[in-house]
Order: structure tokens, then C-alpha cells, then sequence
């Protein structure tokens, strides 16, 4: 007889990148499974109690952006001037509402400001003080700029600016290193780190969302594709929600969440092979490195990226919680 199709169903990533077994310790293995397998739980329990597929990514970002292992939230990459600089957009399948925000500096869940545009606003994106200043007006919780600093990110960006030749900035005022050993275990992957979630509620009804502190040293008032829907983020009920991971200026030259969106739209194709044709031929043919993962209305689920690994985690009515973290796991 033929499966029948799980009536809610969520994947969550975690960014991706250079992740190999090589580079990971097996205390940040642990962590990283625990991480990921933690936040799908969570996404896992909204959607048993009917919440909504946009409540459920809401609520499984939230826990990645607290946590201090992922460049998102409190684990923020750090720009080239020593700031945290934060993105985030959701988006509603059922109805194409979306909503983002880019450069947040004070907002501790960015992902909640995004929804907040979404549900107050007449607007799709935000950026800057403006966006903080419209999360403080939705009563969205704020925090001193230094609550996102962790030691790991600086290094990381000490490292990257003599590199590449630049001045290394002053430390944050009222920077210290986090005590937690947690903080400790972060693996820093590259340019790839971004958290994610794709999820199907029992209504039939699909939502994307992600959240990221963007490239380590960026520039300018960098941005990338995160928050900028069809690229980083997409959903909709005629096709699946998306949510990206990697190089976010190839990203937003392929379009690449809205991309596999039109494949299953528009030429029928299943969702794992729309994913594989976006990131396995299109962006990689551009030299591009990252990954996605999707989940389509009938349930179908998906993920493909070529770097060499991706935290990621999905779970689906009566079928069991899968984590992974590299390549030449299922």
C-alpha cells in the first residue's frame, strides 16, 4: 500500500559548510546533534498541539538564535567595525504574507521582529535602527549589543581581518567571554552559518523562516540572503516552503528558494529533485557553496547542499527524529 502522507512535518538546519568529522571535536559533535535534535523536538511539540506551521518556525528559531553554537542570535558573526549585525525573514505559505528585517542590533529575536512585520506592519522588510526601532514599538525584548558577542565569533574575526590586511576594531564595550562551556564548543564553518526552518502544520499549510549574523568581517552594511524573500526564504501552498544556507550573494542571483518553488510549481518535479537541480547543478555550475532544506503540502521533505556538511534535523507525524551533520549521513 502506498505511505500516507504524514499530517505534520518540520526540517530545521543549522548553516552550512566546511563540517567534516576532521574538523569537528566529539564534544561539538554531541552539541551540535543535541542542538539540532532540540529544536526539532520543540517544532515537533507546536505542531502536535495544532499550533500553525509560521508559529512553529517561529518558535524553533527562537531556541537556534539563543543558542551560542550557531551564527545567528547570540552566536552572531561579527562585521569588519566589531558589531553584530542581524537578519531574519519568515514567510506564511497559506497566504504569501512575509516579513524581514536586516541590520538589527539590539533585537534579541530577530526572527520574531520578521513575524512582528508580518502581523503589524503594511511593509515586507526593515532594516537598520528603523527595524529595531519598530521591535521595541511591538514590545519585542531588546539587549545591550554585547549579550550577542561570544569569544569564538572574535577570534574568528580577528582572524579573517589580518588576513585580509584590515585593522582589527576595539572589543565591544562590555564584551567578556562567555563562562558557559557551551560557548566554547562553537565550530566556525565559514561564511555559511545560518539557522533555519521548513514546516507542514496539520492544516496543510507550509512556512519558511531564517535567521543569520551574516558573513564573518563583512563589510559596507553587507547583506545577504536571509532576509530577502525568494532568495534565503520562501513559501507557498502550491509548492513547499524553503529555507537556505550558504553564499548569499549566488543565492540571490539563482533566487534560489523561490527557483525550486516554480520547479514543483510549474514542472512537476518532486521535491528533493528541485532542490538537487538548484544546488547541485545551478549554484554549484556558479561556483557557489551552501544548502537547503524544504517541505512540500503532501508532506514531502528534502535537503541537499554541497559543502561538505550541514547541521540538520527533520521529524514528521509517525516517523522518528533524524539528525545529521555531514555528507554521507541519511
Amino acid at each position: 500500500m502506498p505511505k500516507t502522507p504524514p499530517k505534520w512535518a518540520l526540517i530545521v538546519h543549522g548553516g552550512a559548510g566546511e563540517i567534516t568529522r576532521d574538523d569537528l571535536r566529539r564534544e561539538q559533535d554531541e552539541a551540535y546533534r543535541e542542538a539540532m535534535g532540540a529544536a526539532a523536538l520543540a517544532g515537533a511539540e507546536v505542531l502536535r498541539a495544532g499550533g500553525s506551521a509560521l508559529d512553529t518556525a517561529e518558535a524553533a528559531i527562537r531556541l537556534l538564535e539563543d543558542d551560542p553554537l550557531f551564527n545567528a542570535g547570540r552566536g552572531a558573526a561579527f562585521t569588519a567595525e566589531g558589531r553584530n549585525e542581524l537578519d531574519a525573514s519568515i514567510m506564511d505559505g497559506a497566504t504569501l504574507r512575509a516579513g524581514a528585517v536586516a541590520g538589527v542590533t539590539t533585537t534579541r529575536h530577530p526572527i520574531s521582529a520578521a513575524r512582528a512585520v508580518i502581523e503589524s506592519s503594511a511593509h515586507v522588510m526593515l532594516g537598520g535602527e528603523g527595524a529595531d526601532a519598530f521591535a521595541r514599538s511591538q514590545g519585542l525584548e531588546q539587549v545591550d549589543p554585547a549579550y550577542f558577542f561570544t569569544e569564538r565569533r572574535w577570534q574568528a574575526l580577528e582572524h579573517g581581518l589580518s588576513r585580509l590586511g584590515l585593522p582589527i576594531p576595539s572589543r565591544p564595550v562590555g564584551a567578556a567571554p562567555d563562562p558557559s562551556p557551551r560557548a566554547a564548543l562553537v565550530h566556525e564553518e565559514g561564511k555559511h552559518g545560518t539557522v533555519g526552518v521548513a514546516a507542514l502544520d496539520v492544516y496543510g499549510d507550509v512556512a519558511a523562516g531564517t535567521s543569520t549574523g551574516g558573513a564573518s568581517a563583512k563589510r559596507w552594511g553587507r547583506v545577504g540572503d536571509s532576509p530577502i524573500i525568494g532568495a534565503g526564504t520562501y513559501a507557498s501552498n502550491r509548492a513547499a516552503a524553503v529555507s537556505c544556507t550558504g553564499a548569499g550573494e549566488y543565492f540571490i542571483r539563482l533566487g534560489v528558494a523561490h527557483e525550486i518553488c516554480a520547479l514543483v510549481q510549474h514542472r512537476g518535479m518532486s521535491l528533493q529533485a528541485a532542490c538537487d537541480q538548484v544546488i547541485q547543478h545551478d549554484l554549484t555550475a556558479l561556483r557557489g557553496e551552501g544548502g537547503v532544506i524544504a517541505v512540500a503540502p503532501d508532506g514531502q521533505m528534502a535537503w541537499s547542499f554541497n559543502t561538505p556538511g550541514m547541521y540538520r534535523a527533520r521529524i514528521a507525524e509517525g516517523e522518528p527524529l533524524v539528525v545529521g551533520l555531514y555528507r554521507d549521513e541519511t
